[in-house]
């Protein structure tokens, strides 16, 4: 029983660290990655589709991303798309690509999105301490039904504050990692 208490605990833990490192993806930092565009979605014959489903995505160089529909007919619509999503850049065309060019960010922008990373990792870690808390709370009830002793709750206790503490130390390394990208020049 205790142990499958712990098992939810780490998994919803380890759910939370896979949120935030997705967030972390979509983060503008100086350098072209194709993960900007993940969540832009293209009109494709009537169906919502991400880019990569109807254009090869390249990064030729380190701030640009080009975009070769597999369908000419495709350029507007992928255009559109980008327009719409707010993503920060303008795309052109040549006819046949379609080319982003990501500005360079500036040092008060840097700073403003290295603010940002700290306070959604600062977020997800109160989402573990909740999670710790509920984990605890269900341990406490089961030595309460007499289900656990004493010092069962206890060693428990222990293993439940050491894998918080472990995801803790985690999230702090995907936040330098990401803010040591950002702040890259």
């Amino acid at each position: 029983m205790p142990k499958t208490v712990l098992d939810d605990m780490k998994s919803h833990m380890e759910k939370t660290l896979n949120v935030l490192k997705n967030e972390f993806q979509k983060v503008r930092t100086g350098r072209a990655t194709t993960s900007i565009l993940d969540s832009v979605k293209v009109d494709y014959y009537g169906t919502p589709s991400a880019i990569s489903q109807v254009a090869t995505l390249a990064i030729p160089e380190p701030r640009t991303i080009t975009i070769a529909p597999w369908e000419a007919k495709m350029i507007a619509p992928i255009e559109k798309a980008i327009f719409n999503a707010n993503i920060g850049m303008t795309p052109s065309n040549d006819g046949r690509t379609i080319r982003l060019n990501l500005p360079p960010l500036t040092e008060d922008r840097r700073k403003e999105i290295v603010r940002d990373l700290r306070k959604k990792a600062e977020d997800d870690k109160v989402a573990l301490r909740n999670i710790r808390r509920d984990a605890i709370d269900k341990l406490k009830k089961l030595e309460k039904d007499k289900a656990i002793t004493e010092d069962d709750l206890k060693k428990y206790e222990k293993d439940v504050q050491d894998a918080t503490k472990s995801f803790e130390i985690r999230i702090d390394e995907a936040v330098a990692h990401k803010e040591k990208e950002v702040m890259e020049v």
